[in-house]
């Protein structure tokens, strides 16, 4: 379940040294060998993390060897990072200091000339010993024998038919007859006509597609009845167009000739009506392929009131065929369910009947809070309650982790599918908040901004903060974080089992769990000094004394929060990694960031 958020983890803290190296300008400019070196141990290394998933995945012998690599390239690359922030903390801090003193320039410049010595001389020695330790990860990655793959696409192995039992429709009839009565509708243009249902992965939008796809009357309406899953994101939209021809004609197809392929579908589909269900498309338009696909759609002379209905978790796969000139377009909103109908589901899947064992309805607002309107969660939580017959057993389940069925693999799907690389790992911090909490934009981009977790590629030099909010909205659109609206503004929450999954992934390992801290302080005084050294994010309630303050000296984000905190501590101005703090005051909300801290500092 974590194997992805490892490599995501490792391609993050990667780039940030390598971004860090090449920012640097003393290094740019006076070491453009070893910078060289570093972004060809970076890339290697990016090319045998993609094989080192796929021995994960497999029964392979190496596999020990793997995750032992694994962790102490997670180690190394961390190490590194701190390194180069050290040495851009120290030219910033030197800048500071020279620059508004010009009175003293003179006096200074015999010392400035050979602390720059000093600088350079340490600048090198430290690239060249990161550059050391990559080299040697490399070399292990070598002996290991690890593929390496520059490029891996995220797959899922979820797939779904058209086959359904009608005593698991329970909650859509209004929705079901509002989309077979539009489908019913012979439109007598000549675009596409196309319905989604769009949403959060567990609504139920496989399901009720294929409400719709069987309904008896359609087997008449329609000449023909086609259902694909597409379940993964295309590069190639001649692997839709096979999918959609092995349906029409029950075999399977040879060869990617896009012509060949196409011509095949215009004469199975010419002059005829057809219903076509793409389920669970992923693809937002990369590279034009959805508006490819469906002009080309629009060309085969098919008979006029024929239908597409797709069903995403993607808002932008939406908005996109909104926009499509070749498409007359019909948007059908998927709520959740009401308590009642969830209850009815966790009831059924519980096999307890109607008659609830006596005291379980004392818990039904429990069971009804991890349902939370999700058909699917509800069905899961109901198969783990099964048979089950007293209060006690029920809620030993409840207290258990729900995420061992379909839930995980749903919320799984939606995780691999998160690219760029960097928005898993911005997705797995947000569990370190409690649940239910109501997250505000500004600092979550703040937040993923000082912990380095944003990181433009070649290609896209924007600000940092224009990133965070790109990365917002990846999560918002694949459902992983929801929008709240309220008299006070938007803020942004996770539903529960989104929230668990998303902590199950960040603390993977020790690692993990010793960089990204909520805690109190008496949780605080067994840590050792390894695990003071390695954290960066710290939540702490309550006050802090200096002398244990400045034993987390990798710190990157301080929040300091409680009835006992007065002030911040002065032995912050000691941690010189520390990009964000804030200080909760009541009501109040005191921040300081990174520029701020080098003036005061200095």
């Amino acid at each position: 379940m974590a194997d992805a958020a490892v490599s995501a983890t490792i391609k993050v803290a990667l780039q940030a040294v390598v971004s860090l190296a090449a920012d640097h300008v003393n290094l740019a400019r006076e070491f453009p060998t070893e910078l060289e070196r570093l972004n060809k141990s970076a890339e290697m290394i990016r090319g045998f993390l993609a094989g080192a998933d796929e021995v994960k995945h497999s029964h392979d012998p190496r596999l020990l060897g793997v995750q032992k690599w694994l962790e102490q390239l997670e180690e190394e690359v961390f190490k590194a990072d701190n390194v180069l922030d050290e040495l851009n903390y120290e030219n910033l801090r030197r800048q500071v200091k020279y620059q508004d003193q010009p009175m003293k320039k003179k006096v200074l410049f015999c010392f400035s000339f050979f602390n720059k010595i000093g600088f350079r001389w340490r600048l090198g020695s430290m690239i060249r010993g990161v550059n050391a330790n990559l080299e040697r990860i490399h070399r292990d990655a070598e002996r290991l024998r690890l593929p390496s793959k520059l490029q891996v696409e995220a797959t899922t192995n979820r797939q779904t038919d058209a086959t359904i039992v009608r005593r698991d429709v329970l909650g859509r009839d209004e929705n079901e007859s509002e989309i077979v009565e539009k489908l019913l509708t012979e439109s007598e243009s000549d675009r596409v006509s196309v319905i989604s249902i769009t949403g959060m992965g567990g609504l139920g939008k496989t399901t009720l597609a294929k409400a719709v796809f069987n309904t008896p009357q359609f087997d008449n309406d329609f000449d023909k009845k086609i259902w694909v899953c597409v379940a993964e994101e295309v590069d190639r939209i001649e692997k839709v167009f096979k999918m959609i021809l092995e349906s029409l004609t029950g075999g399977k197809v040879e060869g990617d000739n896009r012509q060949v392929i196409v011509q095949k579908i215009q004469d199975e589909l010419k002059e005829k009506r057809y219903l076509l269900v793409l389920d669970d498309l992923w693809n937002n338009n990369q590279d034009g392929l959805l508006d490819d696909f469906f002009n080309t759609l629009a060309g085969l002379n098919a008979k006029k009131g024929s239908w597409c209905l797709v069903t995403s978790r993607l808002q932008e796969v939406e908005t996109i065929l909104s926009r499509h000139p070749q498409i007359n377009f019909t948007r059908h909103e998927l709520g959740r369910l009401c308590d009642d109908v969830c209850w009815s589901i966790v009831k059924n899947w519980a096999n307890v009947g109607e008659e609830v064992p006596r005291g379980l309805e004392d818990i039904r607002e429990q069971v009804l809070g991890r349902c939370d309107g999700l058909p699917l969660a509800a069905k899961l939580i109901g198969g783990l309650l099964y048979n089950k017959k007293t209060k006690e057993e029920w809620l030993s389940i409840l207290k258990e982790s729900l995420l061992k069925g379909g839930t995980e693999q749903i919320i799984k799907v939606s995780f691999d599918h998160l690219s760029p690389a960097p928005v898993k790992k911005c997705f797995a911090y947000c569990s370190i908040f409690d649940q239910d909490t109501e997250l505000e934009q500004d600092l979550l981009v703040e937040l993923w901004m000082a912990e380095g977790f944003l990181q433009p590629d070649s290609q896209n030099e924007r600000m940092m903060e224009k990133i965070g909010c790109e990365y917002l909205r990846i999560l918002l659109q694949t459902s992983l974080l929801e929008e709240v609206r309220d008299w006070r503004g938007t803020w942004y929450k996770m539903h529960d089992l989104v929230h668990d999954f998303a902590k199950s992934i960040l603390n993977h390992n020790s690692s993990n769990q010793e960089r990204y801290l909520a805690a109190s302080e008496r949780m605080l005084e067994n840590m050792n000094e390894n695990k003071s050294a390695s954290l960066r994010t710290l939540f702490l309630e309550g006050g802090i004394a200096d002398e244990k303050l400045s034993k987390f000296k990798y710190l990157h984000v301080l929040k300091l929060f409680g009835a006992d905190v007065k002030e911040l501590p002065t032995s912050i101005g000691k941690l010189i990694h520390l990009h964000l703090t804030f200080q909760v005051l009541g009501l109040e909300l005191c921040q300081n960031l990174f520029a701020n801290f080098i003036a005061c500092k200095h």
